[in-house]
């Protein structure tokens, strides 16, 4: 756990401190970061506050180097934060002096401090599954695979693959690629979005050509992106039946 150790007149947070110890986690866990990266603001003003963070440590195979134990804050590869709580304590104002045209800041108490919470849920899956990548989990790998086959790269049927063949796919950087951006395309399309030159049209044409891009480097030169869409449906119409409908348009 991280929690705020205190700078520019805001008390270090013995508070979440507290609560971490009694909820069971041994001090030792708990790390003191500073502004940068425990304290949140939406912009030079408004709603902030000090902030408390959960880290998992995805092991020794998940280190940035290959086999070397780096400690916690110097590995972003292995330590990763799953959950992050921001306590809205402070509305934070400028105040420019005019005779000298320099601008302060101020931080006041607000009269309802809440906590805006937010989880990570794929990195949250690769913990559960005990993967060491989001790719790895079940909301990717049927997508990884899909993939590979439009482009080319499976041999063989998906009943007789090993688990080192399913590691490999897994890695492949274009196939996560073509997975991550064909996820987001149609449901960007399924919402309304359609290509254009500007704004979020923009936005979906990038993703596209980008999905587009790196089947180009696995050798497929025929159109292979649309077909992707069936396999989002499948993967994701439990929690979106409106998936169901929309893939033909979409696709």
């Amino acid at each position: 756990m991280t929690i705020f150790e205190g700078a520019d007149g805001v008390a270090r947070d013995d508070e979440a401190e507290g609560y971490w110890i009694e909820a069971g986690v041994p001090k030792e866990r708990i790390r003191e970061y500073g502004l940068k990266d425990n304290f949140w603001q939406m912009g030079e003003t408004g709603p902030c506050g000090p902030c408390s963070e959960i880290f998992y440590d995805m092991g020794l195979e998940a280190a940035e180097t290959t086999g070397v134990d780096k400690p916690f804050g110097q590995d972003e590869a292995r330590y990763v934060e799953i959950w992050n709580l921001v306590f809205m304590q402070f509305d934070r104002a400028a105040v420019t002096d005019p005779a000298t045209k320099t601008t302060a800041y101020t931080l006041t108490p607000l009269p309802k401090p809440s906590i805006d919470t937010g989880m990570g849920l794929e990195r949250v899956a690769a913990v559960l599954q005990n993967k060491i990548s989001n790719f790895e989990t079940d909301l990717f790998t049927p997508l990884i695979e899909r993939a590979a086959e439009l482009t080319g790269q499976r041999i063989g049927e998906l009943a007789s693959r090993r688990v080192g063949e399913l590691a490999g796919l897994v890695g492949n950087a274009s196939l996560r690629i073509i997975a991550d951006h064909a996820r987001a395309a149609t449901f960007l399309i399924n919402d309304g979005v359609l290509p254009s030159n500007e704004g979020r049209g923009y936005v979906l044409r990038k993703i596209l050509r980008r999905g587009i891009r790196h089947g180009r480097l696995l050798g497929q030169e025929k159109p292979f992106l649309f077909e992707m869409v069936y396999a989002v449906r499948d993967l994701m119409q439990g929690a979106y039946p409106e998936l169901k409908d929309s893939a033909d348009r979409v696709r």
